[in-house]
């Protein structure tokens, strides 16, 4: 099954996890009023427009810009990318066309992860691969720092366990940077 950022981030908040805000956007229009939505809840004027398809690279694809400026600046990266075809190292050649966004309120960085899962086929579990690599180069860092990415495989019928999920927080430093709950 693949899902988009935004519908990953909406399961992550029902969950408790802290995410920040945004919307989903089918429509220049749907984008403007999700960006003066962001502004009048963050009372920031950075926004960021994120193409929603099923492929990474989005960002180094042109998919991911962000408008520093407010909603008038939020609505014209919406028009460009929106009904773009994007292409990334995991589309092909042909690339994928843009049929949704994701307006996001924009945040300064401090640290990035990477978390993924995938089914492993052979072993017949849910491999969740993390990493505090994260951002825009994990393959870069799975080729070449392959010892850097943690991987669980978690039994379906369990589920992620305690011991699995603190596996992955030391690894990730968690504690250094979160709160307990």
């Amino acid at each position: 099954m693949k899902i988009h950022e935004y519908q990953a981030k909406q399961i992550f908040a029902r969950h408790g996890v802290p995410i920040p805000k945004g919307y989903p956007a089918m429509t220049v229009d749907d984008a403007e009023a999700a960006a003066k939505r962001l502004v009048e809840e963050t009372k920031s004027q950075v926004i960021v427009v994120k193409a929603q398809i099923h492929a990474g690279g989005r960002g180094k694809g042109g998919g991911v810009k962000i408008a520093k400026n407010g909603v008038a600046e939020a609505r014209k990266l919406a028009e460009q990318i929106l009904g773009m075809q994007l292409v990334t190292h995991q589309t092909g050649p042909e690339g994928q066309k843009v049929r949704r966004l994701y307006i996001e309120q924009g945040l300064a960085i401090e640290r990035e992860l990477y978390l993924g899962m995938v089914v492993d086929r052979e072993k017949r579990r849910v491999a969740m691969m993390a990493s505090t690599e994260g951002g825009m180069e994990i393959e870069k860092v799975a080729a070449e720092t392959p010892e850097r990415i943690l991987t669980v495989h978690v039994d379906p019928a369990v589920g992620l366990t305690g011991f699995q999920a603190r596996q992955l927080a030391f690894g990730l430093d968690l504690a250094k940077y979160g709160k307990e709950e």
